[in-house]
């Protein structure tokens, strides 16, 4: 058992946080090496599996780490953009693995980054799965044929839970989108649409997020110009499949070089 790779899990007291923990407990190609959770958590001190309502299984809860990390191979982090900032220092440190799911970052936040990735392999990707990284080459390959005479609308949906907006599933589609465009992303964003906002700038791509229930997560790319629409969608109805990826993500990045890397790199698709 000890010869496979150990696996931290940070945010073990979240939903992603346990079933990312359920899936590594029933991987046979990885072993939980520890779980982490927000400093001063009710779960610090607790086995992981009585904390969540099971049977014991050996893993304490921790709020530190370092430590953790000193004994794990790979750490897999869905929590929130500071915390992931600090979580990428520590594993560049212990020269761990470091499989980023979490979104929302700002450019300082992804710089810092960046700056951990020159020690450490660290795998980020806004979405997991295989469906929505072939969803993403597929808008790229649209984009690239389609003229400015077709609109791009991104739409999404999700639970009631999730804090940030648009997703980052529907950036990292409106990053492929601007791509095969030819130009930035940043440059050409339309998120906000509220009141008498004028006309459609042509070339713009606009972004729309539906929040509410239970909705593991959907995705729309629309391409729609006079007459004619083509629309590339996704739909997840079963949130396992994140942690089905990111369990591959750990498990591609033993023993690659230090550097960012991302799933199209782990699904062999780049």
């Amino acid at each position: 058992m000890h010869n496979l790779p150990g696996v931290v899990i940070t945010g073990a007291a979240g939903r992603m946080g346990q079933m990312l923990i359920k899936a590594v407990s029933e991987s046979d190609a990885m072993r939980l090496a520890g779980v982490l959770v927000r400093p001063g958590h009710a779960w610090v001190g607790l086995d992981i599996g009585a904390a969540m309502g099971g049977a014991e299984v050996g893993v304490v809860v921790s709020d530190d780490a370092l430590e953790t990390f000193a004994a794990a191979q790979a750490v897999i982090d869905f929590t929130a953009p500071q915390a992931t900032v600090a979580y990428a220092a520590t594993a560049a440190q212990a020269r761990i693995v470091h499989v980023i799911g979490t979104t929302g970052m700002d450019e300082g936040e992804l710089a810092k980054i960046a700056a951990a990735g020159r020690h450490a392999t660290i795998i980020r990707a806004g979405n997991m799965t295989l469906g929505v990284n072939l969803l993403t080459l597929l808008t790229k390959k649209v984009a690239e044929a389609l003229d400015e005479d077709f609109d791009i609308e991104i739409v999404e949906a999700h639970h009631h839970h999730k804090v940030d907006a648009p997703s980052g599933t529907a950036l990292m589609l409106g990053e492929a989108a601007a791509e095969g465009r030819g130009v930035s992303l940043d440059d050409v964003s339309d998120r906000g649409r509220d009141g008498i906002t004028g006309a459609r700038k042509r070339g713009d791509i606009g972004f729309n997020a539906i929040r509410g229930g239970d909705i593991a997560g959907e995705h729309d790319v629309i391409f729609a110009a006079p007459g004619e629409r083509i629309v590339l969608r996704h739909i997840a109805t079963d949130r396992s499949i994140f942690a089905r990826g990111a369990l591959r993500a750990a498990l591609w990045g033993q023993g690659r070089d230090p550097g960012e890397y991302e799933m199209l790199d782990v699904l062999g698709l780049n």
